[in-house]
């Protein structure tokens, strides 16, 4: 074909095969490939849990897709939401939900304090997620170097109380301390340890919190944790 003779029109046309061609061999049709047109109509846990999953996994490779975040998303859920998933975490800067499981408006509903402490307004908080708008999975999440549960083990094992309010953070923390301290041998990283230990008391005190224990038991949610590294991105799931 002799492009120094083409119309404009037959240029266009031959110019956009070629485009879409590139594309193509590049790849990037699952990266252009809006997230909705996969996503099933009825959400449960292990459709939210799979959701959660590739979101994660697009995120550490550096292929986000950023589904759900248009205008025509936005008017939608203004209608009403129906999140998939609600996300229990910290306050940290650096492990927002959305950005970490590449998600949109109305996808996630996050509730978040220094080192993911629970009380009864959190509870209820999550409560309301299952409950009302019918979230099937409930994920709490801790991370790498978590701020929080460092002060907790910092002023611990100083003997020196934390400042005004934050106290109510070390005490709450507290008990994933002392349960990691307990153990015979000393973990080789005291701080990953107890993030950890937090996590799982946290989900513990969900699944024991009675409206979530009874919807559980009804098959309605799955409550589970996880553990995001900053340095990787990636989201450890137990």
């Amino acid at each position: 074909m002799d492009l120094g003779k083409l119309s404009r029109r037959q240029f266009l046309g031959a110019s956009g095969i070629l485009t879409v061609g590139l594309l193509a061999g590049c790849g990037a049709e699952e990266t252009l490939l809006p997230a909705a047109t996969t996503e099933p109509v009825e959400f449960n846990a292990d459709s939210a849990f799979q959701l959660l999953k590739d979101g994660n996994a697009r995120f550490v490779a550096n292929r986000t897709i950023d589904p759900n975040q248009d205008a025509k998303r936005r008017s939608t859920t203004a209608k009403g939401q129906k999140p998939f998933a609600t996300i229990v975490g910290c306050v940290d800067s650096r492990v927002g939900p959305e950005v970490v499981f590449d998600r949109g408006i109305g996808d996630l509903l996050v509730v978040r304090t220094a080192g993911h402490v629970i009380d009864a307004v959190e509870i209820g908080s999550i409560e309301f997620g299952v409950a009302e708008l019918g979230t099937p999975l409930v994920l709490v999440l801790g991370h790498e170097k978590c701020g929080a549960v460092n002060a907790t083990i910092e002023s611990i094992e100083s003997n020196t109380p934390a400042p005004d309010q934050i106290v109510s953070i070390v005490e709450h923390i507290r008990p994933a301390y002392d349960a990691v301290t307990a153990t015979e041998q000393e973990p080789s990283d005291l701080l990953d340890a107890v993030v950890r230990e937090n996590t799982k008391l946290t989900v513990a005190a969900l699944k024991a919190a009675p409206l979530l224990a009874e919807l559980e038991a009804a098959g309605k949610v799955r409550i589970i944790g996880g553990y995001y590294s900053l340095d990787s991105g990636t989201v450890e799931f137990f």
